[in-house]
C-alpha cells in the first residue's frame, strides 16, 4: 500500500473545562464543590479512583481561563507556553467522589479553607467564594486507562492497612476506603482542625476510622503522631510529638516503588501483614517515617510516605 495510515491515540489524561454545579459548606473547614460538564464524560473510572491526584487550574486575575486544548498531546508544555499572567494558578488535589449520573459525570472536590492570614492561597480563596456556573480546568486520568500515574495506594496482597493523614489527605483516605474491597481490614487516623470537621465515610466494616481534632490550638501532628505510634505499640509515643524540621523546600515523597531521597528500596521477600499509606504536612510525615522505619523496623517496601504540603511554604503545582 502506498498510502500511509495514521492512527491518533487520545492521551491517557483528560483536560476538562469543568463547570461548578453545586457548592456545599460541609463543615467549618471544608467546602465541597461539585463539577460537571461534557468535558468530564471520559474522566476517571468510578469505583477505582482511590488516591488519584488531579490538577486544578484556577483563573488568573482577569477571570479568563487559559486556552488549553482538550486533547493536547503535552498539556504541561501548553500550560507553560501561556504568558504567566494569563495562565492562572495550578494546584494538586484528590477526588472526593466521582459518579456517573443522568446528568453526566460529576466530580466532587473537598477544599480545605485555609483562610487564616499567612496560610491562605489561591485555591482556598477561590473555593471560599465559589458559585454555580463558574469554571475551572481539571486535568486527570482518562476513563478505563490504567496508567498508574497519580495513584500511590497499592496495598498488593497485604491483608490490612493503616491510613494516616491530616485534613488535606482526608478526601483521599475517604475515597480509598469507599473504593476498597468490603472485606478490607485496618485502621485510619485523620487529624482535622475541629471535631465539627468529621465527615461521613462509607468505610468497610473491618476498618476503624479515628478522627482526631486539634481544636485549632495545636500544631499539625500534635494528635496524630502519638496516636499512630501508640497504635503500633511504641512505648515512647509521647516523646514523638515534636515535628521534625525539614531543611529543604522539597516535599518528602517515598513509596514502595520510588524514593524522593534517592534511597534504594529493596524488594520484600514476602508480602507484609500491613500496608501503610501516610500523607499530609511534610514535617509530620517525615517524623512518622523516622519512627516507623528506623525505630519500629517497618519494611520500607510496605509504606507510602507523601508530603502533600509544608507548613510555611507556598505550594505550587
Amino acid at each position: 500500500m502506498s498510502a500511509e495510515t495514521t492512527t491518533t491515540e487520545k492521551p491517557t489524561y483528560i483536560l476538562a473545562r469543568a463547570v461548578v454545579r453545586r457548592v456545599e459548606r460541609v463543615s467549618p473547614n471544608f467546602v465541597r464543590v461539585t463539577f460537571g460538564g461534557s468535558d468530564l464524560d471520559e474522566f476517571g473510572t468510578p469505583g477505582s479512583v482511590f488516591d488519584a491526584r488531579i490538577k486544578l487550574i484556577f483563573p488568573p486575575a482577569s477571570g479568563i481561563l487559559p486556552p488549553l486544548e482538550r486533547d493536547t498531546p503535552d498539556w504541561w508544555a501548553a500550560f507553560l507556553a501561556v504568558p504567566e499572567d494569563e495562565r492562572g494558578t495550578m494546584r494538586t488535589y484528590s477526588i472526593r467522589d466521582l459518579r456517573v449520573t443522568d446528568a453526566g459525570t460529576e466530580v466532587d472536590i473537598d477544599f480545605v479553607l485555609h483562610l487564616a492570614p499567612g496560610l491562605t492561597g489561591p485555591a482556598s480563596r477561590w473555593a471560599s467564594a465559589a458559585d454555580a456556573g463558574q469554571e475551572l480546568i481539571i486535568i486527570g486520568p482518562r476513563r478505563g486507562v490504567i496508567a498508574g500515574g497519580g495513584t500511590e495506594y497499592r496495598p498488593g496482597d497485604a491483608p490490612s492497612v493503616v491510613l494516616v493523614g491530616d485534613e488535606t489527605a482526608a478526601p483521599a483516605i475517604a475515597r480509598i476506603l469507599e473504593d476498597a474491597p468490603r472485606d478490607l481490614r485496618g485502621t485510619a487516623f485523620i487529624e482535622v482542625p475541629s471535631a465539627a470537621d468529621e465527615l461521613a465515610i462509607d468505610a468497610p466494616a473491618g476498618v476503624e476510622v479515628n478522627w482526631l481534632a486539634r481544636d485549632d490550638e495545636q500544631e499539625h501532628g500534635f494528635k496524630v503522631i502519638p496516636a499512630v505510634l501508640a497504635h503500633l505499640g511504641d512505648a515512647d509515643a509521647s516523646d514523638a510529638i515534636a515535628v521534625k524540621d525539614i531543611e529543604s523546600d522539597d516535599l518528602l515523597w517515598e513509596t514502595p516503588a520510588y524514593s524522593g531521597l534517592g534511597e534504594e528500596i529493596a524488594a520484600s521477600d514476602a508480602p507484609g501483614d500491613r500496608y501503610f499509606w501516610i500523607a499530609g504536612e511534610s514535617g509530620v510525615v517525615t517524623t512518622l517515617r523516622r519512627h516507623l522505619v528506623k525505630d519500629l523496623g517497618i519494611d520500607r517496601g510496605q509504606v507510602a510516605f507523601m508530603g502533600y504540603w509544608r507548613r510555611g511554604v507556598a505550594m505550587r503545582g
